[in-house]
Parts: C-alpha cells; structure tokens; sequence
C-alpha cells in the first residue's frame, strides 16, 4: 500500500521540484506554457515533445468547424450511382471511407467503407449492387464541439469518421479521427503515404501525389519542367508562396501547367500534394529522382 502510495506522489513531486527550478508552479495555461518552453530552452525536451505538448493544450481550444473538410470538399458517393462509378471514385480517391448522400450534400445516410466495397467485388457479382446493403451508420456531430470531447467520442464509439452538421441538421463538413490526432503529432501515414524513398508517386495519367519536402530540382527532373529554386528549395515552399499563406487541406492553386492541391496539412505545414498535370500525359517512369523524399 505505502509501495503505491510513494509511486502516485511521485509525479507531483518531479512536477514541484520542475516548477521550483523555474520559479514556482504555473498559474495559468500561459504561464504553463512557458514553463515548458523554457524547459526546451534548457534541453529538457526535445523539439518534437514541445510541439506535441502544444498540440495536447491546443486541442480543448479548438472546435470541430475549426479543421473540419467543408461540405463543398468532400469526396462522397451518391446512394444511386452504379458501382462502376463508385469504385472510380473510391481508386482515384484512395480514401477508406466515404460519406454516401441521398440528393445533395447536405444529406448523408451513411458511412460506406473501401474495405466493403471490395469484399463485395470479391464475391460472386450475380448478386446485383446495392449500396444501401453496406451503409453503416454515420456519426453526426456539431460545428461547435470541442476537439477534446470529439477524440473522447471516437475512442468509445470506435469511430474514425463524423459528419459535422450545422444548426439545420444539414452536412456543413467532415472530420476525422486522423484529423484530430494531427493537431498533436502532426503528420500521420495513411492511405496517401507511399514508400519514403519516393517523393512522387503516380497514380493516373496526369495525377500523382507529391511530398511537399520534394526538393523543386527533383520535381523539375521528373516533369521536365523549370520551377525556380533559388528562393525555396522545396515545392511545398513554392507552392505555399502561391497561396500567400498556410493552406488548408482541399484548397487549390495553379502553377504553370499543373493544378496542386493540399491533401495532407495541419496548422504548421503542408506534407503532401496532389499535382494534377493540366498539359498532355507526363511520360511515364519507373523510379522517382534521386534524392526525392
């Protein structure tokens, strides 16, 4: 029992003798936030914990509308298209769920799941499609919520994926459990992220997905293409530069004779890019630059 009792008090004791190093416990959040800051002055943390410790404070400060995908982003599937059509989507896309509407996007009805979709396709096709057989249930959340309390909600309901509704009931965006967690680690790998000695992958005639630390000379070798790289030494520098600020996921810019668009930020940088080629097909090859990622 004093075995467990010593344990529990230990950490107020480390956290009292930190604060006494640096002048006493903190009195609010801001001076929390200093107190840990100065802790990586003094190399007590490393430069990764300090931004994930943020991150955790800035998280009950934000709200869902605050990094959700607007209603107008969205990828979704329509509760009546053909399978051919849905599974375009679903291979272009790459994405592992998607929100199904009825007539417009302000409707959804449900959750369908890449992994379902292929299960279906791998099933004897004489049954014919229906995509209301594989609908799951969507999570609906508020504009309003709080990051913090989302996260929780995901956690029990095991949830990756919830539709923010407005005050009308209606689609306004989507979130998911990626999303939330980004705002405290940063950058996740998912299901756009490819093999790190590649920086650009391709997957269609003119699209290919782009890590925004792809130096420009490797993407002008790739292209054939003549980006100057004597002000930034990336192209998701360039590209930020195009923007005039810190874009957010779904936003689009073009440049020269290609159209980037954000597929994977958060409120420090961008790390990958779509790069949809608007001139005839690039010509195809079998590995990246060298040095790309």
């Amino acid at each position: 029992m004093s075995n467990r009792s010593s344990e529990g008090s230990r950490p107020r004791h480390w956290f009292e003798r930190f604060g006494h190093w640096f002048g006493g416990e903190p009195k609010d959040r801001a001076a929390l936030l200093e107190l840990i800051k100065e802790a990586r002055r003094r190399q007590l943390l490393d430069g990764d914990a300090l931004s994930m410790i943020e991150g955790v404070l800035g998280v009950s400060d934000l709200r869902v509308r605050d990094i959700m995908v607007p209603r107008a982003e969205m990828v979704v599937l329509k509760r009546d298209d053909p399978l051919d059509k849905i599974l375009q989507i679903a291979i272009k896309t790459a994405h592992s769920r998607f929100p199904v509407i009825g007539e417009d996007k302000g409707e959804v009805v449900g959750i369908v799941l890449a992994k379902d979709l292929l299960a279906f396709c791998a099933e004897d096709r004489q049954r014919a499609f229906n995509i209301r057989e594989l609908l799951r249930s969507a999570l609906f959340v508020p504009e309003s919520k709080r990051l913090n309390v989302l996260l929780k909600e995901f956690r029990v309901s095991r949830n990756h994926m919830a539709i923010v509704v407005d005050e009308y009931g209606m689609a306004s965006g989507l979130v998911t459990i990626e999303d939330v967690l980004e705002q405290i680690v940063g950058e996740i790998d998912d299901e756009h992220d490819y093999d790190d000695d590649s920086g650009i992958f391709r997957r269609g005639p003119n699209l290919f997905s782009v890590k925004a630390r792809t130096p420009i000379e490797d993407f002008n070798a790739y292209f054939g293409c003549d980006f100057p790289d004597d002000t930034f030494d990336t192209i998701g520098g360039l590209v930020i530069n195009a923007f005039g600020h810190l874009p957010k996921r779904g936003e689009a810019v073009e440049l020269g004779r290609f159209r980037f668009t954000v597929i994977r930020a958060d409120s420090r940088r961008v790390y990958l890019l779509n790069v949809e080629s608007l001139g005839p097909p690039a010509p195809a090859r079998d590995t990246p630059p060298a040095g790309a990622g």
